[in-house]
């Protein structure tokens, strides 16, 4: 009778639910999904054949209770489980990207920190005139203080009078910046990066790329065990709540900053249109700050639908497909996951 029944229980019965014997040594491994995409591995027994077709999902369900399930699933610890089979041309994609964003980061901090050749001083040589004017901007900030200072009237502290064009392009770059928080919270491959998710976005809103980039490369390293959904921290839990008012603040900002740069102290002697246009090719070649938001532009431009691509089931389904196409739009496409975002995957991160 023994004989009879282990002849007839099936390969993924014996892996999952015999454990008398050691299992021999593991020759393959599948990636698991559980829960909003968080992934733990499955060793398969060399002599155990699954037959699956290669590149091909299959949807199983299995008693799990190590896991943070979602509410209708808490009391009988039952857990859908997507199998997913990556192909050694996918392996190989994945690590050349992970290379390519290493390199990307190399390239980012010597160029832009280190080496004289770009336009304006390098870190080492910084010049005390960049750093007033780097203080400037920062009080500058949102452009509260200006705004106190000419809408409300308070004079507490005086706002330092700069060109518009460099307080629009600071703001906007920063305030792109202040969106991508709730992106990163709600980034389904964050459990990857096991440091401070509070840490990297408050070091990228000052670095912006120099801790953006490398987030971007080890999200994308292969899944592990230990890769359960992570209680989020008191800010993660602020930003995935508040991520549509964290929108519509930061969307608000870069709007202001387009129209402060081009119309903003007009009062002052800054020019006209053509004049403050030229002041920008002029401040981008000799200022390194503004060089820098260039490449931050750039960079952001690409990460922005790449990681809004990979996070769409969190998207309400009735407005995924305006986001699938919209998340290319600069701020406007981060601006739209926001804005739209499943309540039901709110809840979920949240428990």
């Amino acid at each position: 009778m023994t004989t009879m029944a282990s002849s007839t229980a099936t390969p993924l019965r014996a892996l999952l639910f015999h454990t008398s014997q050691p299992p021999p040594k593991p020759s393959i491994s599948r990636r698991f999904s559980l829960c909003h995409h968080h992934h733990i591995p499955l060793i398969i027994p060399q002599k155990t054949t699954l037959n699956f077709p290669p590149n091909r999902h299959f949807q199983l369900t299995i008693p799990c209770y190590a896991t943070r399930s979602s509410s209708n699933r808490k009391n009988s610890g039952l857990v859908s489980v997507e199998v997913e089979d990556e192909s050694e041309s996918e392996s190989f994609r994945r690590k050349l990207t992970q290379a390519v964003l290493w390199v990307m980061e190399g390239v980012y901090i010597v160029w832009l920190f280190l080496l004289p050749f770009a336009p304006g001083d390098p870190v080492w040589a910084i010049s005390s005139d960049t750093i007033n004017a780097l203080v400037g901007l920062s009080l500058n900030f949102f452009f509260i203080l200006p705004m106190t200072n000419a809408v409300v009237g308070i004079h507490a502290i005086e706002a330092p009078v700069l060109h518009p064009m460099s307080e629009g392009l600071f703001n906007f770059v920063v305030a792109w910046t202040f969106m991508f928080a709730p992106l990163l919270y709600t980034d389904f491959k964050n459990s990857r990066y096991k440091g401070s998710l509070d840490a990297l976005w408050g070091l990228q809103m000052f670095l912006t790329n120099t801790f953006l980039i490398p987030y971007m490369a080890i999200r994308l390293n292969g899944a592990d065990v230990s890769d359960y959904p992570r209680k989020p921290s008191q800010l993660g839990t602020v930003m995935i709540k508040g991520a549509p008012v964290v929108g519509l603040i930061g969307g608000a900002v870069c709007a202001i900053s387009i129209l402060w740069a081009l119309y903003g102290r007009m009062d002052g002697d800054f020019g006209n249109l053509y004049e403050r246009w030229n002041f920008l090719l002029s401040y981008l070649g000799s200022e390194r700050l503004a060089y820098a938001f260039i490449w931050d532009i750039v960079l952001y431009m690409i990460f922005q639908p790449w990681l809004i691509g990979e996070n769409l089931p969190n998207v309400a389904e009735d407005r995924l497909m305006f986001v699938k196409y919209a998340r290319y739009i600069p701020v406007l496409g981060l601006l739209a996951y926001l804005l739209c975002l499943k309540r039901e995957v709110v809840e979920e991160l949240l428990e």
